[in-house]
């Protein structure tokens, strides 16, 4: 074994989303960071669709940029279209998604990577974690080289004991034409940690000169869009189409005449799928009465014809991918470029990290990504970064950053994945939010900048500039308190004005017809309020009384987190629980009272009886 001449304090395993999040963490809060990448050419590779945000996982890009990430930044550079989802809905659900150029992302993700300094970015294969007395002390390669750190981060993706499937062929990959990781999880394992088994899938991708798309439906995106980044003062002219076609009864038939040919249906693939972003073959077979499914082409970049099928994932074998695509409106003629396949992979199911990331059977261990059983490049991100912040207040002795649910989606995203666990790729909703009114994209700066300001992650510049600008917010809507006019200038009343002569502007704005634009009709004033100023300051006093109601809500709540449980808490010795509950809490070894109630299989009840335990445990 040869030893590399100098020791890092902290080693990343990984350059996908997380990886690349981590490592800049890591280096911008000034530890020496080694990145380690298998192949530097595919550093911050969009493995599936070329997409950033979304529902939900636009919250969780607004989150890692006001906590000094790098990924919306990225994401407003590379952008090739931006839209609002979900924006006939409620502000609470509002999500931003661009389409990116799969290339530009990659380049400039390597910019800022090789760029940062206290970061050394190498290309090496690792095998095997070095551990010694339980604590990781750094990684060896698959040339025997080692390198030594004081903190290792895995981030891994679907690169251990990856296997891509097409039809009922396989061979060992990461992804499409790269080395998987053939020893690293089964070393892991050899320490006792639990290993499961995923698997996910990509579509395959259009020649678009071979697309009819007048045979289409045009898909715009925003008029006037907003960056994803605090960073971002001008997003790039790039205005590209996205188009709708469906699958039909004909596409369904081949499907279904060919499932002998799937991995999938012939059991080939034992990983457990995403429930949420089906095969198209799964959502023929458990969906027959359907006539027919959403396929979304997107393109794949600027200097490329080429386009992904979002809808159109498959295990299939090639010829029948061809032939089935081929039945849908639009691409009759069409030639795939590549084909779609599966990928199966392992992962440490996440009840084995503690809130910080760190595993709890090896210190100084970090997971972060899909090797903890999650997808997509949202979730990878986030995780990413919180490990890296985690990674350095370790290293440095200081108490460690875990976000709260009711502060962040990334506190509810981790929260979920080492109090619950498991058991399918895990992807972020913002159903599971119990407090996703006060975790919108537009408030993310005030809910989580001052935290990225403190580690050292967001600049002066951006943290004065959140600083004006919250105070803007505020005064203008003690102004909007303040001033009343008559009734009158709104034209047809409400019934909610009918008794009234005068009104505030703000209990105007409260009115659902009303608007900040319509305010600015007839206060000089609010004309001269920043668009980005008003359109907050509206939604903060149109649902004030939900944001209140909420803020209670979040306040009981609190109560239940604050209730810490220590470390050396012995649940062997306590009587009065169900056998199930106490194993469950043995496992996941809750920070608190309130991670204690989320675990499956702990009722209401047992949460009484640790209360009491918890109450003689800490009087002695």
């Amino acid at each position: 074994m040869i030893t590399y001449e100098e020791k890092f304090d902290i080693i990343v395993v990984g350059a996908g989303h997380a990886g690349c999040e981590a490592a800049l963490a890591c280096a911008r809060m000034g530890c020496k960071t080694l990145l380690l990448t298998s192949n530097k050419e595919t550093i911050a590779q969009m493995s599936c669709n070329p997409a950033v945000g979304g529902l939900a996982k636009g919250q969780l890009v607004k989150e890692i940029d006001a906590l000094g990430g790098e990924m919306g930044f990225i994401t407003d550079k590379a952008g090739i279209q931006f839209k609002t989802l979900n924006k006939k809905k409620g502000p609470a659900v509002w999500s931003s998604r661009a389409q990116c150029d799969r290339v530009l992302y990659r380049v400039y993700m390597r910019e800022s990577l090789e760029n940062q300094k206290n970061l050394w970015l190498k290309q090496a294969i690792v095998t095997e974690v070095l551990i010694d007395n339980g604590k990781a002390k750094g990684i060896l390669t698959n040339i025997n080289s080692a390198y030594l750190s004081d903190v290792v981060i895995l981030v891994c993706g679907t690169f251990l004991n990856g296997l891509i499937h097409i039809g009922l062929e396989n061979f060992p990959a990461g992804r499409a034409g790269e080395f998987p990781s053939l020893t690293l999880s089964d070393k892991l394992k050899e320490y006792g940690f639990e290993v499961g088994r995923l698997k996910t899938g990509t579509p395959p991708r259009l020649d678009g000169k071979t697309i009819d798309f007048s045979k289409t439906i045009p898909q715009y995106g925003d008029e006037n869009p907003k960056p994803f980044s605090l960073k971002t003062k001008k997003l790039p002219e790039r205005h590209y189409l996205c188009h709708l076609t469906h699958t039909n009864g004909e596409t369904h038939k081949i499907i279904l005449a060919n499932l002998d040919r799937s991995p999938l249906y012939s059991g080939v693939i034992k990983g457990i799928g995403p429930r949420y972003c089906p095969s198209i073959e799964d959502k023929v077979v458990k969906f027959r009465g359907k006539p027919r499914h959403q396929l979304f082409l997107e393109p794949e970049g600027e200097n490329t014809t080429e386009y992904y099928v979002n809808g159109f994932a498959t295990s299939l074998s090639e010829d029948v991918q061809l032939k089935a695509i081929r039945t849908v409106s639009g691409l009759e003629k069409v030639e795939m470029t590549r084909p779609g396949y599966a990928i199966e992979y392992d992962f440490f199911p996440p009840t084995q990290l503690n809130p910080t990331l760190e595993t709890k059977l090896v210190e100084n261990l970090f997971f972060a990504g899909q090797i903890n059983g999650t997808s997509g490049y949202e979730e990878a991100g986030a995780q990413g970064i919180m490990a890296g912040i985690n990674a350095v207040l370790k290293l440095r002795k200081k108490p460690p950053f875990v976000l709260k649910r009711c502060e962040a989606y990334i506190g509810v995203l981790i929260d979920d994945l080492v109090t619950k666990g498991t058991k399918e790729p895990y992807r972020m909703f913002t159903s599971r939010a119990e407090h996703r009114l006060v975790l919108r994209e537009d408030n993310a700066d005030q809910r989580l900048l001052e935290y990225g300001y403190k580690f050292g992650l967001v600049s002066e510049k951006i943290y004065l500039e959140f600083k004006k600008r919250k105070g803007i917010i505020e005064n203008e809507k003690k102004r909007l308190k303040k001033v009343k006019v008559s009734v009158s200038v709104f034209g047809k009343l409400t019934e909610d004005m009918e008794n009234h002569k005068r009104v505030s502007l703000a209990y105007a704005l409260k009115i659902p017809d009303i608007t900040y634009k319509d305010l600015a009709k007839i206060d000089k004033d609010s004309k001269e309020v920043p668009q980005r100023i008003a359109e907050q300051v509206e939604l903060e006093i149109k649902y004030e009384g939900y944001i209140k109601r909420q803020n209670q809500e979040i306040e009981k709540f609190k109560r239940l987190e604050s209730m810490l449980i220590p470390p050396d808490f012995k649940y062997d010795e306590l009587t009065g629980f169900k056998h199930e509950a106490k194993e469950k809490l043995k496992d996941v070894n809750p920070i608190s009272v309130g991670q204690a109630s989320r675990i499956s299989g702990v009722s209401p009840g047992d949460i009484a009886v640790l209360m009491v335990h918890l109450k003689k445990f800490l009087s002695k």
